[in-house]
């Protein structure tokens, strides 16, 4: 979307500030549905960084994410992107990866967006 929903910053900006990653949101970005929970942007980044370090070959990239981030600096503006974890991307019956993953979406790219997320059952 060329101009962010102020709504939606101000989901993303209360996530920052409680820092809490209970909120569920599903968003539409080019066409992907991407369904799960917002984090604020350190706590992300400290997943991802862990994650890294748990590799033998990914290792040394765990430094960029334990850098300084968004969460970490003044609250002053807007957050620019969307932090997901225990996040899908949505294919027809299937949610990819099946146990969640790590994303981070741009505001400006959210095309829609709903509280709450989905999981599917071939059930």
């Amino acid at each position: 979307m060329s101009i962010p929903d102020d709504l939606l910053l101000d989901l993303a900006t209360k996530v920052e500030s409680e820092q809490t990653n209970q909120m569920s949101l599903t968003v539409v970005v080019h066409g992907a549905v991407i369904t799960g929970r917002l984090a604020p942007e350190s706590v992300w980044r400290q997943r991802v960084a862990e994650v890294l370090r748990d590799s033998d070959q990914l290792a040394p990239f765990a430094e960029i994410f334990s850098s300084p981030g968004r969460g970490d600096r003044q609250q002053a503006e807007a957050p620019s992107h969307l932090h997901f974890h225990v996040a899908r991307i949505l294919q027809g019956t299937l949610g990819i990866p099946e146990t969640g993953g790590m994303y981070r979406i741009a505001v400006k790219d959210v095309s829609a967006w709903t509280v709450g997320d989905f999981s599917y059952s071939d059930k």
